[in-house]
């Protein structure tokens, strides 16, 4: 299992449209093959970071999500918004494992 721990600067005057993007990830990643573990917004202290975690069977699922995400329609479309209105100013990708006992 991995998951994929995305971590987000955001534009702080526009934290409600970012809002308003990560909660359609709730609904097409789970149905392009991801699982959600949830996306949070900032609350107090820093304004404009925030945070995305989806988890994978493995790497390889991640890459099957990741072209079923280019292909669908509402995953193009959330894409889209993003770079239209411009909220988010740097994202970054960090692939972690669970440690076990």
């Amino acid at each position: 299992m991995i998951t994929v721990f995305i971590r987000y600067q955001i534009d702080p005057f526009k934290s409600a449209q970012f809002e308003e993007y990560a909660k359609r990830w709730l609904d097409i990643i789970p149905a392009c093959g991801g699982d959600v573990l949830g996306y949070w917004m900032p609350h107090e202290g820093t304004n404009n970071i925030a945070f995305g975690l989806i988890s994978f069977r493995s790497l390889a699922d991640y890459e099957t999500y990741r072209a079923r995400l280019k292909a669908d329609d509402a995953g193009k479309a959330n894409f889209n918004f993003a770079q239209e209105h411009k909220f988010i100013l740097a994202e970054e990708r960090t692939f972690l494992r669970q440690v076990k006992l």
